[in-house]
């Protein structure tokens, strides 16, 4: 079975993620196979529009992409293999290339999206939202940061409703990623057909003309939305402040459920890579998207080999996340360290060191 399908009809290029067991969970080949699509596309001036989707066991929608394979993750490191370097700097690539294609795209974020699905969606020129979608970067929980140029798309969000998203991995369940910028329309699922197909229908006229059809209908039939409840918290005054300490301090003192839920979730969460992920978030703010991605490919080669602690494979905070998570699957990973006290700014600091010269850099041409 072919993991990406796709086709084109009346001048639109249509992409369907088609490893539904695995929630699309994107594979080296899949990030391969997209890119050159893409790039095929990009080039061709039949393809006037481009439109992805998910799929699950039942068929086209109720699931984009649940991120990247963290099974392979975690075999790839263990074993050395070099492919997880190539995954990384392939999947960083196509990242950058949707967010600079210069054709619109549009992403029905129907399902899951998270994480590596957070990167196929954020660039489009058209986000599209479900009440079934459930949204998140939920990766400080394998001992990772939120990547796929989430410094830059996270830091954008209003307020510092980022810090909040990248640190504690929140679900956006339906229209809240309107909220907070991560999408541009709520559509009812049972109608996602229907606006799928309506970019391929000559008889509403040219692209531009079908482009805009499509939102008219998106406006028309969106389903009531309401500011998420977490939003309604003090998270601008809490999550603004300089330190994983403070912030943790402060959720103590606040005395409300809210805030005891919130700590309860942080203290679950890998103590190094929260205090990595809070100065990835606060960097990002001031970066462009070329420089944010060439941050987070020296972030993601230090968390696999992360030298200055002398721990790569096994031992790395990430793979051990990946290992309670979804191989051993007990829920108990051995954080090194084990709370955020222990954490010290030597620690931190080196993981924005960059292992290459910027000539050498593996996304060293983006944006050049």
């Amino acid at each position: 079975m072919q993991e990406i399908n796709t086709s084109v009809t009346a001048n639109l290029g249509s992409i369907t993620l088609n490893r539904p067991k695995a929630l699309n969970a994107l594979s080296l080949e899949m990030i391969q196979t997209l890119t050159e699509v893409l790039e095929n596309w990009r080039d061709d001036p039949e393809v006037q529009a481009v439109t992805i989707r998910g799929s699950d066991k039942s068929g086209p929608f109720g699931a984009f992409c649940a991120g990247g394979d963290i099974r392979f993750f975690h075999r790839a490191s263990c074993a050395g293999d070099t492919a997880l370097d190539d995954f990384f700097t392939a999947e960083y690539r196509l990242n950058y290339l949707i967010y600079s294609y210069p054709k619109p795209y549009i992403a029905f974020m129907d399902g899951i999206v998270m994480g590596g699905g957070m990167g196929l969606s954020q660039g489009a020129s058209i986000r599209i939202v479900t009440e079934r979608t459930k949204m998140a970067m939920p990766e400080t929980n394998i001992g990772l940061f939120p990547d796929v140029g989430a410094g830059f798309f996270l830091s954008r969000c209003p307020g510092f409703s980022g810090e909040y998203l990248a640190l504690t991995g929140q679900l956006l369940v339906a229209g809240d990623a309107l909220a907070v910028g991560l999408a541009d329309y709520c559509a009812r699922s049972d109608e996602l057909n229907t606006h799928w197909h309506c970019l391929s229908d000559p008889s509403l006229g040219n692209m531009p003309q079908r482009l805009e059809h499509l939102k008219m209908r998106l406006a028309e039939t969106a389903p009531e939305s309401s500011k998420p409840a977490w939003l309604q918290q003090p998270v601008n005054s809490i999550f603004a402040l300089d330190t994983v300490s403070a912030i943790f301090d402060r959720l103590r003192n606040i005395g409300s459920d809210w805030a005891a839920e919130t700590l309860n979730n942080l203290q679950k969460r890998s103590p190094l890579m929260l205090h990595v992920t809070l100065q990835q978030i606060r960097r990002g703010r001031k970066l462009t998207l070329e420089d944010d991605l060439r941050m987070e490919r020296d972030l993601v080669q230090h968390c696999f080999y992360t030298r200055h602690l002398a721990r790569s494979g096994i031992t790395s905070e990430t793979v051990e996340g990946i290992r309670a998570l979804a191989i051993d699957k007990d829920h108990t990973p051995i954080w090194n360290p084990k709370n955020i006290a222990e954490v010290s700014d030597q620690m931190v600091a080196p993981f924005f060191d960059s292992p290459w010269s910027p000539t050498e850099h593996p996304l060293a041409d983006l944006g050049k």
